[in-house]
């Protein structure tokens, strides 16, 4: 499997490479050269699995320059019960209403979707430097909107070679969010509150990354930058396991027939979760419709809807804050594809969103958006309403961000 920038300047790197790196010198995404394609057969073939093993597998799909044996060794420790997940599970499915389920991805550490890929990232990073052979000391940087943060600090907390800076828009997370990275423990650890938005504390670090002379100071003390944001490939590829492991289980049970198809509703701010279920179904999962849903910060559902994206718009701080977010970096991802691997295209269409703030996509890469995603979005008032609506239905407390999942599907 080998991996290219969204931007052209890398056409072959190994996942290793990809995952150390983090972002391409280019400031391009690493993005897989093809997309492994499993039959339904296969598929089924996986029932049986644990989710721990599930990950095993789908992983050495994309990393193949990463030994199964390695990759067990580390899904078994980012995913052990009971010391890292509360159940056994891992990510257990609920039933919310006739055909309507819900994956439950907060039984981590920080009680966080993250952690789902923040544990098991150390492990695929600190083995790429052995794999490549590169001896220098990790520095990784990560802006959050919220939960990121903490996850990543505790994923990286002591892990040797490596240090971690987190950076936070100052008033744009929540009390407990905030409490839980300013009181993080850790000797390699560090955490910087920005004055501004996500989207402005995004760029900072975007633009440190590629920073020349910030790079050169750090090979010479003998380090180089990496990202645990889902910018790096890392950071996506173990959310597409589950996608698989939420289908499988509904299969299990007869939800499902084999083989059948889903819709899947995800709250999204960066692109990353929904990005993550893109590549499910490019692998073959029978996902009919996925369901793209947005808080008060609807810049995606107006690009769905119109194939312009224009994040010159107010900037809302809301209930459901890691998706208050203006630029969704993962988008570029997607562009990439459906614009049949085009760099120069979208080298045009970031260099716009940068320079003007806004850019439009053309008519046949508008349409394919549209044929894979619904676009919608939930205001304030609605979210808090679906919440009370699903506890008084189901006695069932539903966070702010998937309460807009809901109500966009509802």
């Amino acid at each position: 499997m080998n991996y290219v920038s969204t931007r052209g300047s890398i056409e072959r790197a190994d996942s290793a490479e990809a995952i150390r790196t983090g972002i391409a010198p280019d400031g391009g995404l690493f993005t897989p050269e093809t997309v492994p394609v499993l039959s339904q057969t296969e598929i089924q073939s996986l029932a049986g699995f644990s989710y721990q093993e599930l990950a095993a597998k789908i992983l050495s799909f994309f990393l193949t320059d990463y030994g199964q044996s390695d990759l067990q060794k580390m899904t078994a420790a980012a995913y052990a019960h009971p010391s890292k997940f509360s159940v056994p599970e891992v990510t257990p499915v609920v039933q919310m209403a006739e055909g309507q389920y819900l994956l439950e991805l907060f039984h981590g550490p920080t009680c966080a979707f993250k952690d789902l890929a923040l544990q098991i990232l150390p492990y695929l990073m600190t083995k790429a430097g052995s794999i490549s052979g590169d001896n220098k000391e990790i520095v990784i940087l990560v802006a959050t909107s919220g939960d990121t943060g903490k996850a990543a600090l505790e994923g990286f907390r002591d892990v040797p070679g490596t240090r971690i800076v987190v950076f936070f828009p100052e008033e744009g997370v929540s009390q407990i969010q905030k409490l839980q990275m300013t009181t993080q423990e850790g000797s390699n650890t560090k955490v910087v509150a920005v004055k501004g938005n996500f989207d402005d504390t995004q760029n900072g670090v975007k633009s440190i990354f590629t920073d020349p002379v910030i790079i050169e100071e750090l090979a010479a003390g003998n380090m180089s930058f990496s990202s645990a944001n889902s910018i790096n490939w890392g950071r996506l590829v173990p959310q597409i396991v589950y996608y698989f492991y939420g289908y499988l289980n509904l299969c299990r049970r007869g939800a499902v027939k084999p083989g059948g198809p889903i819709n899947i509703s995800v709250p999204t701010g960066n692109f990353g979760n929904i990005l993550a279920g893109y590549f499910a179904k490019r692998m073959g999962l029978p996902i009919a419709r996925m369901i793209c849903a947005s808080n008060s910060n609807n810049v995606l559902t107006d690009f769905i809807n119109t194939g312009i994206y224009d994040r010159n718009r107010a900037f809302y701080t809301t209930i459901s804050p890691s998706m208050d977010i203006l630029i969704s970096s993962n988008l570029e991802r997607l562009l990439f594809y459906l614009s049949g691997n085009d760099s120069e295209r979208v080298i045009e269409w970031m260099g716009e969103l940068k320079t003007k703030g806004s850019y439009r996509v053309d008519q046949d890469t508008a349409t394919q958006i549209k044929d894979l995603f619904y676009g919608g979005f939930a205001d304030e008032a609605s979210t808090m309403a679906t919440i009370m609506r699903v506890y008084e239905k189901n006695r069932y407390v539903m966070d702010p961000h998937t309460a807009v999942g809901k109500t966009v599907t509802d």
